[in-house]
């Protein structure tokens, strides 16, 4: 017998969570599968509000990046550990 059992709890800071399955569920042997799940809807950005954000033109008064391209680039590379 396979059973889909959902329940919704709050994960505590210890990730100790008991689980008190039905009456009808059959005792012996068996596998649970666990799956985590967020509740949360991830936000959906548009092209717009990233044009509105405060990265777009980040970089743009700064005098000592010519290409800023080849500058994140390098950053990147630097924080990869590789050699640009």
């Amino acid at each position: 017998m396979i059973r889909t059992i959902t329940i919704s709890t709050d994960v505590p800071p210890s990730r100790e969570v008991k689980i008190t399955l039905p009456a009808d569920v059959p005792v012996g042997p068996a596998d649970l599968v666990v799956v985590v799940a967020a509740r949360e809807i991830p936000t959906v950005h548009t092209l717009g509000e990233l044009l509105n954000s405060e990265f777009f033109g980040l970089w743009r008064d700064r005098t000592d990046i010519a290409d800023s391209a080849e500058f994140a680039r390098r950053l990147r590379a630097a924080a990869w550990g590789r050699t640009p």
